[in-house]
């Protein structure tokens, strides 16, 4: 009797409902509905809802910066930041999909099934409620509003599956039980398909749901949420990998893959969707430069919006006011219990109670890309950059997102510098011991806990964000306009250039004479481009977006194939310090590696799925 993996994770509602997330804590009280039978879940509205709350619980499980799980036993070993050239992974005995990802070792065999069965578990669900929810006693327009957003979260888990795997089969409203799996259709819809479905999916939910949530609904699906989905799966529409596809020739993959021809109008529709969110001006990009305490800081901003539940009161800085204070710029979280899991994935050992980290330490390549605080080059602009001081002068991003050496680490119980160099009074933080690249994630963590912290912090993990869609405007209207465009939204005038300058301001780069933030205003297209891709590198690090950023691209035979590196700093005997740039890993990209291969278990219970190129 045949089997299709994808459904696993779900325990067969037709007896028993025990569906489960892992999610920390929902943004509503937790209902527990384990063994408790689809009739009684959905007559009862608590259980009803507890039902939709635990579908919201995997929406980050794919850029969680812990999604690399080694076994049973293992907590996790890193995200995707460790399967890029942003950071090195923690060296195990495991073979992750991400180290896979590294040693251009992926294949169907060792992959884990976790992507593909984990979205489909969701996106059952979400037919299961909709199927029904209407069963349930509650107020008419209280479940509108609750439909639509199942109808989101699917359109959510569809998209995930298709930038990782390309077009995949889609099951409309079909519940799946014992009596009729053997029924389901393993045929990959085509890429346009594919995306066709999750835009109108998006829109429906869209015109069901609010524009923003907050309060107890922080954390629920809205209409901007619904909107910032559409932008990036246009965008991704647009890029080269899927814009007519080269990456088959096979004429059974060729549509699955991609569009098979390319339309320039893509990115058209691509910024005119980043446009739709930006016109409701519901977000912000959240300008601050004084710190919590109101000493000045240029760029809190930018790590205060990471930890927006605490700064609440925020909300006004230079005549510019700010409804939602930090959160301005979010639009769509992963809600988490209160705690230091991002701490301890990300803090050094002596700020973790001795454990090496499992978030994996950024590239020294990363680190160089930040520009100056000038928003020059290294080496180009009026400040001298020194590579054994890398935070001074420079980018306060850099600060608020890589702990480097004498970095400075705020914490409840006391200020903590991090120390990586090796030899006279180094440390367990040093490279070699702690780190493997000279330098440890900083971006995400709060400044008033440590991973060896009894004090919890907020570890919601925001999933969309507002600088995003921005970037995703710059992106396609420089592609399809040029450079030099400028669009009137609403009482704002933007441009691929507004974008990058709103963006270095939060920053706290220096304006200049010329008010560009260190760039040019004469950048022709090829140029913006490059300035925009930095932009993304930097402002969106460490959240999963550069994994796939340089496949869509398709410049990850570039990126992913070569060496990264470590800065290492020696303190001698003789009391100096000296520091070179040094090889950590070289890393291995092969052509399949631009999408993620079908898990081999899958495949091969149905002849009809057909597995990824280059995988056979």
């Amino acid at each position: 009797m045949r089997k299709f993996r994808f459904l696993s994770g779900l325990v067969l509602l037709m007896s028993v409902f025990g569906y489960t997330s892992c999610v920390d804590s929902s943004f509503l009280d937790e209902t527990q509905t384990t063994d408790l039978s689809k009739e009684v879940v959905f007559s009862d509205s608590t259980y009803t809802l507890g039902f939709l709350n635990h579908i919201y619980g995997d929406i980050a499980f794919d850029v969680h910066p812990n999604r690399f799980n080694g076994g049973i036993f293992d907590p996790g070993e890193g995200g995707l930041q460790t399967a890029c050239d942003e950071a090195e992974f923690k060296v195990t005995s495991n073979n992750t999909d991400g180290v896979q990802f590294v040693s251009g070792t992926v294949n169907p065999l060792t992959i884990r099934e976790k992507t593909w069965s984990t979205c489909y578990s969701n996106i059952r669900a979400c037919n299961v409620f909709l199927a029904n929810a209407d069963n349930c006693p509650m107020d008419a327009s209280a479940m509108k509003r609750y439909k639509a957003e199942a109808r989101f979260l699917r359109a959510w888990y569809y998209f995930i599956l298709l930038r990782h795997f390309g077009g995949v089969p889609l099951l409309g409203d079909a519940v799946y039980d014992n009596e009729n799996y053997e029924t389901i259709d393993m045929t990959r819809n085509t890429f346009e398909e594919c995306m066709d479905y999750i835009v109108s999916e998006a829109r429906a939910a869209y015109a069901d749901l609010r524009i923003r949530t907050s309060g107890s609904n922080f954390g629920r699906a809205s209409g901007g949420a619904c909107l910032a989905l559409i932008s990036r799966a246009k965008l991704y529409a647009a890029s080269p990998l899927f814009n007519g596809t080269t990456h088959t020739d096979d004429p059974r993959l060729k549509a699955v893959m991609g569009y098979p021809e390319f339309d320039n109008e893509r990115w058209k529709d691509a910024a005119d969707a980043a446009k739709a969110l930006i016109a409701t001006g519901m977000w912000q990009v959240f300008i601050y430069h004084k710190d919590n305490s109101d000493a000045d800081e240029p760029g809190w901003g930018f790590y205060a919006q990471y930890e927006g539940d605490d700064y609440g009161g925020k909300t006004s800085w230079n005549g510019t006011d700010y409804a939602y204070a930090a959160l301005s710029g979010c639009i769509l979280s992963s809600i988490h219990a209160m705690g230091v899991e991002k701490e301890q994935l990300f803090d050094a050992p002596t700020l973790n109670g001795g454990s090496i980290p499992s978030g994996g330490f950024p590239s020294h390549d990363f680190v160089e890309c930040f520009p100056m605080k000038d928003g020059a080059k290294p080496g180009e602009g009026k400040y001298t950059y020194d590579r054994m001081n890398p935070g001074e002068n420079r980018d306060p991003r850099l600060n608020n997102t890589v702990c480097f050496n004498g970095a400075l680490r705020c914490n409840n119980m006391g200020e903590f510098r991090t120390w990586t160099y090796k030899g006279l009074g180094s440390t367990v933080d040093a490279i070699g011991q702690g780190t493997r690249t000279g330098y440890y994630w900083r971006k995400m963590t709060h400044r008033d806990a440590r991973g060896g912290s009894f004090i919890s912090v907020s570890q919601t993990f925001q999933v969309l964000r507002y600088e995003e869609v921005l970037l995703n405007y710059a992106e396609a209207t420089n592609e399809y306009y040029g450079p030099n465009h400028v669009d009137q939204v609403g009482d704002e005038t933007i441009s691929p250039m507004a974008v990058l300058r709103l963006l270095r301001e939060r920053a706290g780069i220096e304006a200049g004479a010329d008010g560009n933030y260190g760039l040019s205003a004469s950048m022709d297209q090829n140029e913006m481009r490059e300035a925009i891709r930095l932009e993304r590198r930097i402002e969106l690090s460490c959240e999963g977006h550069r994994f796939f950023d340089v496949r869509r691209w398709m410049i990850a035979d570039q990126t992913e194939n070569a060496m990264l590196h470590g800065f290492e700093i020696t303190h001698k005997t003789d009391g100096t310090f000296t520091g070179r740039v040094i090889d950590v890993r070289q890393h291995v990209f092969r052509k399949a590696m631009y999408f993620w291969p079908i898990p081999y278990n899958e495949v091969m219970r149905s002849q009809q799925l057909l597995q990824n190129p280059y995988y056979d």
